[in-house]
């Protein structure tokens, strides 16, 4: 109680208000709980007189949870228990979220201590993670579940519906990608990166490549995010049989490049 009675005469105000709330199409009723969601734990710790988003990330895990199983649930009942499973965690997980935070701009928002934001908080898929957890669990408590669910399904349903297609199961595409080069050719894809901006701000551009062949392009704040990127760009240039590979017919005829 006597936290909730110091949050109130200490309400924090929104980090770029009008842009924050156009990219996640929602109006709060109560501006401070979505505020909240962006008070990273150092900056508490220098405003001590502030929550730190924490336990709305702790209430958006198990909301994220829910509502993910709610909507596979409804929408798939094509789908057996396992394979509900495999959709709700290849999109309930840490990669996924700091990917949906990232689109969303939400590091731009956050309040974050002296120490954190010189080693750039900012762009870390941790926090971004956390933060897009604790932004569910504010849209809970001021909406309610309606509303969250709507937010949810907004932010997630394409993946969603990519994960149930591919089968049900997760999104290492490039896993994937190895399985659907080994139908049209012997060689295996190599990934270069390269890296640009400061160290507290970096963004890794990576190529796929067989052979000679340029196969696809990612973009990301790691290079794990930029490689499934690209990864997934590739897939989608080889079709679910591998037609769209240089060469492939004659690769699946016996001739294999190379």
């Amino acid at each position: 109680m006597a936290a909730d009675a110091r949050q109130d005469t200490h309400r924090p105000s929104l980090v770029g208000r009008d842009r924050l709330l156009a990219a996640l199409g929602y109006e709060p009723t109560d501006e401070s709980l979505l505020a909240q969601a962006f008070s990273h734990r150092s900056w508490c710790a220098e405003h001590p007189e502030y929550q730190s988003n924490e336990r709305l990330e702790f209430l958006g895990d198990s909301v994220l949870g829910f509502v993910v199983a709610d909507h596979v649930y409804r929408a798939e009942a094509g789908l057996d228990e396992g394979a509900l499973t495999d959709v709700r965690k290849a999109v309930v997980n840490s990669v996924c979220l700091a990917e949906v935070a990232s689109e969303l701009g939400l590091g731009d928002h956050l309040r974050l201590g002296k120490g954190e934001e010189a080693s750039g908080g900012r762009e870390k898929p941790s926090i971004l993670a956390d933060a897009m957890e604790a932004v569910l669990g504010a849209v809970y408590l001021d909406g309610g579940l309606d509303e969250v669910h709507r937010l949810v399904v907004r932010l997630l349903g394409d993946r969603i519906d990519a994960v149930v297609a591919a089968g049900g199961g997760d999104q290492d595409h490039k896993s994937r990608l190895q399985e659907r080069l080994a139908t049209v050719t012997t060689q295996t894809a190599t990934y270069s990166f390269d890296a640009t901006g400061p160290d507290h701000a970096r963004q890794f551009t990576v190529t796929v490549t067989v052979g000679d062949h340029r196969l696809g392009v990612g973009t990301g704040r790691s290079k794990k995010q930029a490689e499934q990127q690209a990864a997934r760009a590739a897939l989608e240039l080889l079709g679910d049989d591998g037609a769209g590979y240089p060469g492939a017919h004659d690769a699946v005829g016996g001739t294999p490049d190379g």
